[in-house]
């Protein structure tokens, strides 16, 4: 009688700790991108027959920072750097509304200043609550696949865990943010709306794909002079 075949269990997924400046450093950047972000949100931008907003720049190095944060820290700490960012970007915006609300000067001066203000930082409460919602679940679902499909590969097929985590990320991201920010905007109509949804989902995932080798180094980076990565 022969004795079945065992197999030696996998090993868990390496993580680090974070008691090193890195990743302070990284949820900072990420705080000022996406509170930076929020407030060019409340613009809209057509470039040809592309509509988007004023901040398409800036909100995928949010989700780049995310996969480093998961890849390196793994998921609960990056569930912690999204809850911080977003209670940061929320203060930001209480912020702005008692600015607003303080009483300014009468004269023709302090009047245009008073609409300057009220017409570029007014709209941004409700671009904070789209963000909120749309990068609280994007993010978590992000950071949520990029550490399972860690713990099947290992450190092996990095580029696979990033641009896979990125595509439903980025997808739920998009449609629940463009979904409340659009009327912010001055999207009305289902044709604008479907082109605001397609292009920011496509661009958004497209600069991740791109910056995958830059993604990639960023993380061996850090893994190498992080003292507690896999220890």
């Amino acid at each position: 009688m022969t004795s079945a075949q065992t197999f030696p269990a996998s090993a868990p997924p390496k993580f680090a700790s974070i008691g090193s400046p890195y990743f302070g450093i990284m949820l900072a950047f990420m705080a000022v991108v996406l509170i930076l972000s929020n407030i060019g949100a409340s613009k809209g931008v057509a470039i040809g027959p592309i509509i988007t907003d004023g901040g398409f720049f800036l909100f995928p190095l949010a989700y780049i920072l995310g996969d480093v944060i998961s890849e390196v820290y793994g998921f609960r700490v990056a569930r912690k750097a999204i809850v911080t960012a977003f209670a940061l970007s929320v203060f930001a915006s209480l912020c702005y509304w008692i600015i607003i609300a303080l009483p300014g000067f009468d004269d023709e001066f302090g009047a245009s200043k008073q609409a300057a203000l009220e017409g570029a930082l007014g709209p941004v409460p409700q671009i904070v609550l789209a963000s909120l919602l749309a990068f609280l679940a994007g993010q978590t679902i992000n950071s949520w696949i990029l550490v399972r499909l860690k713990a099947r590969t290992g450190e092996k097929t990095l580029w696979a865990r990033l641009m896979g985590s990125s595509v439903a990320g980025e997808f739920v991201d998009t449609l629940i943010f463009c979904s409340i920010a659009a009327s912010v905007i001055g999207i009305t109509d289902a044709g604008t709306f479907v082109n605001y949804v397609v292009v920011g989902f496509l661009y958004k995932t497209l600069v991740e794909f791109l910056f995958v080798p830059v993604t990639a180094a960023a993380i061996g980076w850090i893994k190498k002079r992080e003292p507690s990565y896999g220890a």
